[in-house]
């Protein structure tokens, strides 16, 4: 694949969604968590309590470059509540965007791919017998959060390591929250009849987003992976889907294992931070 300005543009949205939908959910959960979801310049920014990988920018530009009067409130509300604002910048964005939060003192902290594959997928994923992928039910969600947090916790040893680490506590929440968001599916992978990993399934406007998987470190390297993989892929193309998308670390055996199963890097996503 070969990734345009209007195909980054269609993901950043499908991402905007996302976020925006679990921080909905937060806020009306959660009111103690002071979450907040604000509309910046074709973007959002988001706020979902202490530590949360959701209180970010995302989506931004693709729809103009932010008035600087707007970017100073977003940044005021987030140093209300003693955060930082961390600005997720797609590679095909606006460069003027860029130029303005480096004036305003964003440091750029990491980087993180975006992967995508054509639908219906060329070469179809092999079946692993040993296991079965199914819908997680609303009785299952503590083991879906089990077996994520577990894998979660143990992340890829290869590649460039992330910026951020959170306690599983954290992880569980937020997992909590995500899986609130409207659209959100849920999948729970058995191996032997044990739950071995878990997975999820986004779709937006033709977008199948995978918005994570994991296989519990002592089940690794049976399948698990591809298992999810294949179940979930299945279903985009049923529903219509013409791009399936992931978000991976540069170097990350994730990332190199989906770059086997036909995905391919699509563009790259500036972290920028400006301290409260």
């Amino acid at each position: 694949m070969f990734a345009t300005s209007d195909l980054a543009a269609r993901v950043e949205r499908a991402e905007r969604g996302l976020v925006s939908e679990a921080v909905r959910e937060v806020a009306a959960r959660r009111p103690e968590a002071r979450a907040f979801v604000t509309a910046l310049a074709g973007g959002v920014a988001t706020y979902a309590g202490e530590g949360s990988p959701l209180n970010k920018v995302a989506g931004l530009g693709f729809g103009g470059v932010p008035d600087p009067a707007d970017l100073e409130a977003v940044e005021r509300a987030f140093a209300e509540r003693g955060a930082p604002v961390q600005v997720e910048l797609a590679t095909l964005a606006d460069p003027a965007v860029l130029a303005l939060l480096t004036r305003r003192g964003y440091a750029l902290v990491g980087f993180e791919n975006v992967l995508g594959l054509a639908l219906p997928a060329a070469t179809p994923l092999p079946e692993v017998a040993a296991v079965a992928v199914e819908a997680s039910g609303a009785d299952e969600l503590d083991a879906w959060l089990e077996v994520l947090v577990s894998a979660f916790a143990v992340p890829d040893a290869a590649g460039v390591p992330s910026h951020e680490e959170f306690p599983r506590e954290l992880l569980a929440r937020v997992l909590t929250d995500m899986a609130g968001a409207s659209g959100f599916r849920r999948f729970l992978a058995r191996l032997d009849g044990a739950p071995a990993g878990g997975g999820s399934l986004r779709i937006d406007g033709g977008v199948a987003q995978l918005c994570g998987a994991g296989t519990v470190p002592a089940l690794r390297s049976r399948g698990v992976q591809t298992a999810l993989l294949a179940h979930r892929l299945a279903l985009a193309t049923e529903a219509g889907c013409d791009l399936a998308v992931m978000t991976t670390q540069p170097g990350s055996t994730s990332g190199q294992n989906s770059h086997r199963r036909g995905f391919a890097l699509l563009y790259a996503r500036a972290v920028l931070v400006r301290a409260p």
